[in-house]
């Protein structure tokens, strides 16, 4: 979905179309199943992004010089992040009939990600694509139609995250968006 930028113009994401009640009852019930391996899941959410994407890890001083995918996943800091990326995610999941605790949800981590940590915005869309990954080995619970609401709903969270970051001010330091 390509449009042409006038000059001076920012270049903004479109608004996904807002989830259908069906589709929010896939994400639940799939989620249900999922967060049932919470830590497992969370782990491997993490590791895949670091071994595909080594450069996610110069945000995590506690482990952005170990290369082994074994040694990370023993890591106690990378299992206490994915916890809490997991941890977001259910209260997402949780809140998807509220959208005002959804917002909520967002603004914090959209908001700790760029003044506290100044994650570039481009990793929560790799963060995305690798969770869509993960989710997909659950094959017997998340079937190509429950695949499309998850993508958007990542794509929800990644609009807002950006638009978070935009209201901060933050400034481009890639221009690369994947």
């Amino acid at each position: 979905m390509e449009r042409m930028q006038t000059e001076g113009e920012e270049d903004h994401l479109e608004r996904p179309s807002p989830l259908t009640d069906k589709e929010r009852v896939m994400i639940q019930d799939s989620w249900a199943k999922v967060y049932q391996n919470c830590e497992d899941v969370g782990v491997a959410i993490l590791l895949r992004l670091f071994v595909n994407f080594p450069s996610a890890k110069q945000y995590f001083s506690q482990f952005k010089n170990i290369e082994d995918p074994e040694e990370l996943e023993r890591s106690a800091q990378l299992r206490k992040h994915a916890h809490r990326i997991m941890n977001s995610l259910n209260t997402l999941v949780e809140s998807l009939d509220n959208s005002d605790k959804m917002a909520s949800v967002l603004r914090v981590v959209g908001k700790a990600h760029a003044l506290r940590h100044k994650v570039e915005p481009v990793y929560f869309k790799i963060l995305s694509g690798v969770i869509l990954e993960v989710l997909g080995e659950f094959s017997e619970v998340v079937t190509p139609e429950v695949a499309a609401a998850w993508t958007k709903l990542l794509a929800t969270v990644y609009f807002s995250i950006t638009a978070i970051y935009e209201e901060v001010g933050w400034t481009k330091l890639s221009t690369s968006t994947g």
